[in-house]
């Protein structure tokens, strides 16, 4: 019987699509996530289940949506089951090095081992709570963390959160993180096979990359903002009210997006873009230390980010709505079983779809409630009998997207508002066809199908919430689920008993 394989998840936090170098964007200096590029089958149109941090990781490890656990936004998600309780219960060692963004936060979640690092401005103490790791380490070396500069600096606002490292390079939370994940991988001697989450919590503002790094992006051409004048006058409201709220809050994380002219922007991007740079120099650190113990050979490698930012892309930054700099995020599976090398895929693919590739490849059978599907037939190469996703989906708040090949509908719960794009016509989401009346009969269908993957997703899990057992019966009366999972030829709910 063939070694099942080791396991590496790693996470960025807030990572755009367009931020690889080795995918054509050249403006960015990514050498290790090239690398992985160069080695590992990339998956060119993957997108997230939620579109903030907590809402989209409940989400990716829980394997059900939001409206199936609660956790919409910074909502408790930890009492649920999630698939790493499922590889702990099978044999792997589980271990937890950086960002996961439980809450509450200091649980095990199936992890044998954590070293926990949240928002490096996390105000842990204020809440109630011990520091995590990080904020521990930060104190050792006399240091608090770098809260509540948006009160202390009178420039703040004209930053856009672009603030360089301002202390020795090892107290960064990714260095830290990345020196956490090679002490684990260095001194791992059991013969157990292992899960290993590494989860960064860069890109995230404040975008504060190692000098050095940043220096590599002094006067470098960067893609200007994605915008049009009255843009926002035809979206919902909530568009023009994120601006807003970010505009005036008394959090750190203010940013005024009325005020950046094109070269603040540029100036902002080269911050974000190098940040990236400094969580990629740790990414080739844990790499190359999993290459030197031998563990990359027999592993299961899948890079990712949890969502993406704006950026200033129709005047605003972060995320919280649904355009695809936000729930378009990078994805790369590296198998060393299996040679997939420098390939790509345009299917639609969803982060719904890690667990359910994680436990394929453990030998470990999918709980009921997963819904996503494992992307390891992709890795047999082309020829596969798997059928593509015709939409994806998207939870956060009071929004759920649903997003083809060529439309993106939005729908917004109780409102008559929403948004709807062509994006054959329209790729970057500027005109919203919401209101037009000759796309009336297609907002219907695309709301009619949206209905109905919700009442079947709704359905389907039922059983998990009456019971909280990986397995259950439900009545589905025909033997094909393809439906919930998006794929293509299943127009209506196709269901079956478990």
């Amino acid at each position: 019987m063939a070694a099942r394989p080791n396991i590496i998840l790693i996470m960025t936090d807030q990572q755009r699509f367009d931020t690889i170098g080795a995918w054509g964007y050249d403006y960015m200096t990514t050498p290790a996530q090239d690398r992985l590029v160069r080695e590992g089958l990339s998956f060119r149109n993957a997108f997230c289940p939620g579109a903030t941090c907590v809402a989209s990781r409940a989400a990716i490890f829980t394997g059900m949506y939001g409206h199936n656990t609660g956790a919409y936004s910074f909502d408790h998600w930890a009492d649920h089951r999630n698939w790493v309780e499922d590889l702990n219960d099978a044999g792997y060692h589980c271990v937890n090095m950086g960002k996961m963004h439980f809450a509450p936060r200091d649980v095990a979640g199936g992890f044998h081992e954590r070293v926990i690092v949240e928002n490096p401005t996390s105000k842990h103490l204020d809440n109630g709570q011990a520091d995590d790791d990080w904020g521990r380490y930060l104190r050792i070396h006399g240091v608090d963390r770098p809260n509540d500069r948006n009160l202390s600096d009178p420039e703040w606002l004209q930053k856009y959160q672009g603030v360089p490292w301002h202390l020795e390079e090892k107290l960064h939370s990714d260095v830290f993180i990345g020196d956490s994940a090679l002490a684990w991988i260095r001194d791992y001697q059991s013969e157990q096979p292992f899960f290993l989450q590494v989860g960064f919590t860069g890109p995230h503002e404040p975008w504060d990359p190692l000098p050095r790094h940043l220096a590599l992006y002094e006067g470098r051409e960067v893609p200007p903002r994605i915008a049009r004048e009255g843009e926002l006058d035809d979206k919902p409201p909530q568009h023009a009210a994120h601006r807003q709220m970010h505009a005036t809050t008394t959090h750190e994380s203010v940013i005024d997006m009325y005020s950046p002219d094109e070269e603040d922007i540029a100036r902002m991007r080269r911050h974000y873009y190098a940040k990236i740079t400094t969580v990629d120099e740790q990414l080739g650190r844990v790499i190359d230390a999993l290459e030197e113990r031998g563990f990359l050979h027999n592993s299961l490698l899948l890079f990712c980010s949890d969502h993406g930012e704006l950026l200033g892309d129709h005047w605003m930054a972060y995320k919280w709505l649904m355009y695809d700099p936000i729930v378009h995020v990078p994805l790369i599976v590296r198998d060393g079983r299996r040679d997939r090398a420098g390939e790509e895929i345009d299917d639609l693919v969803s982060l719904m779809d890690l667990g359910p590739t994680i436990l394929a490849a453990a030998g470990v059978e999918a709980p009921s409630y997963l819904e996503g599907r494992s992307l390891l037939p992709y890795m047999e190469g082309p020829g596969a009998d798997f059928a593509p996703r015709e939409w994806v989906y998207c939870e956060d708040n009071y929004q759920l997207m649903m997003r083809g090949e060529r439309y993106k509908l939005v729908y917004y719960i109780g409102q008559d508002q929403g948004e709807l794009y062509d994006l054959e016509r329209d790729p970057h989401e500027l005109w919203n066809l919401w209101d037009g009346a000759e796309h009336h009969a297609l907002q219907r269908d695309l709301l009619a199908q949206l209905l109905r993957w919700l009442a079947s997703s709704t359905y389907y899990n039922a059983g998990y919430r009456r019971q909280r057992s990986r397995h259950y019966g439900m009545r589905w009366p025909t033997p094909d689920n393809a439906f919930l999972h998006g794929a293509k030829g299943h127009p209506v709910p196709r269901s079956f008993d478990l």
